[in-house]
């Protein structure tokens, strides 16, 4: 038997069956010729039980040379010394479940389908356009952590950002950033939960990488100057028709109820009650309604109700702030950003952080964490204190600012208060 070399591989002939032709030098390795003329290259061994196995290797091609085949061979011969079964490997691999097919399953199933609505159209869009493209292919139980952290310093820097069609003639912008990224990675993280829980997947590799929680956000409007600046400017450029009066009242909802974004864009008819002053979200259509099985009740304040009484009336199914084209629900992305550098708002502040603002402000007032949960529909107390707490850093750094004058008149008049001299010493 020749050694297999490149001169070798080309002059052996096809015959009317199919033949082998073995390396003298490495052990296992042969050359499989097809009565066809096609040539690839093997690897023969015993797994650890005694049984013959043969592992395909590739077909000679120009990607595929000879003594490329050689070393994938030699790497196939160790993990047989180790105790291994390459060809029970790679059937493994192919029979396992991909990524791809994992959030197929995790979209159809339960624990997605009791999200509300919104909840759904935003989790769907970032596994479409984010975590599809960069980690779609994987197996399931091959995806590392350090997989998903390139995924997720990918999206920060914007390499899944496109174009997309979204119906006759319309279009949207898909961006990354960090924001998205860390979102794309708990929407990952949350397939993985559900997927150790089916038995789908033996561990959460997004969960390794650490939590991608943006950390709390302190980012409000701190005082009626700031809304002022935001109502001024909502008023001024719908006047000048560079936002429309949907797009602009949803975002003066917003700031005057602390309600969720998603719970104002997916707004129906069907859930105002304008002579009760209120909204009534069905427990599908708000983010913890899923959870608890509850509606949630929004009171709606004198303007909010002016606001929904002068959008165009519409079936009981229709969305309340309607979008210029199609069938909603409405988009407030772009719109939000030219409306916060017009108002000179902080660059940190979110359309979330109108809610955060007004959950704030009530702790600041005085609100208990039972009317803080009730009001902003939270479910858990702890998502709650977190303003009070808030509430008593921003009492405390008040209260050495009222002091501040104080202090300097006190620091003062110790500097020119007259030094005498007294018995046993100087005061």
């Amino acid at each position: 038997m020749p050694k297999l070399s490149k001169s070798v591989v080309e002059r052996e002939c096809p015959t009317d069956k199919e033949r082998f032709v073995w390396d003298t030098d490495l052990k296992g390795f042969g050359l499989k010729i097809f009565p066809t003329g096609a040539k690839t290259f093997v690897f023969q061994y015993r797994t650890p039980e005694g049984k013959s196995k043969r592992y395909s290797i590739g077909k000679l091609s120009d990607t595929l040379t000879v003594e490329q085949a050689r070393k994938i061979a030699l790497a196939r011969h160790r993990d047989v010394l180790n105790g291994q079964d390459p060809q029970g490997e790679k059937r493994a691999a192919r029979q396992s479940m991909t990524v791809d097919e994992l959030l197929d399953a995790y979209l159809t199933s339960e624990a997605f389908l009791g999200k509300a609505a919104s909840t759904q159209a935003i989790d769907r869009g970032r596994i479409e356009r984010h975590v599809r493209p960069l980690l779609g292919r994987d197996f399931v139980d091959k995806l590392t952590p350090e997989a998903v952290k390139r995924a997720h310093r990918s999206i920060s820097e914007g390499k899944t950002a496109t174009t997309i069609k979204t119906k006759p003639r319309g279009q949207a912008r898909v961006l990354g950033g960090k924001g998205t990224a860390d979102k794309a990675a708990l929407v990952l993280s949350a397939t993985y939960k559900w997927a150790v829980e089916q038995g789908l997947a033996k561990t959460n590799p997004a969960a390794k990488v650490g939590s991608w929680k943006t950390g709390q956000r302190d980012t409000v409007l701190d005082n009626s100057e700031d809304y002022a600046r935001l109502f001024t400017t909502l008023q001024t450029m719908e006047d000048e028709k560079r936002i429309r009066q949907a797009a602009a009242d949803a975002v003066r909802f917003i700031a005057l109820t602390g309600a969720r974004r998603g719970e104002v864009l997916g707004l129906l008819w069907r859930y105002v009650d304008l002579k009760a002053g209120q909204v009534v979200l069905p427990p599908k259509a708000h983010k913890t309604g899923h959870k608890t099985g509850n509606p949630r009740v929004i009171a709606l304040p004198a303007q909010a109700q002016a606001i929904i009484a002068r959008q165009p009336q519409g079936e009981p199914d229709t969305y309340v702030f309607r979008p210029a084209k199609g069938e909603g629900p409405i988009s407030l992305n772009h719109v939000w950003e030219k409306v916060r550098v017009e108002a000179q708002l902080p660059q940190a502040l979110g359309l979330h952080g109108l809610r955060h603002s007004i959950a704030t402000h009530l702790a600041m007032a005085g609100a208990s964490a039972v009317e803080l949960m009730e009001v902003m529909g939270h479910k858990q107390i702890q998502t709650t204190m977190r303003y009070i707490h808030f509430a008593e850093q921003a009492r405390s750094t008040l209260a050495e600012r009222a002091a501040a004058v104080a202090l300097a008149g006190l620091e003062g008049q110790r500097e020119k208060a007259p030094v005498v001299q007294i018995k046993g010493g100087w005061k």
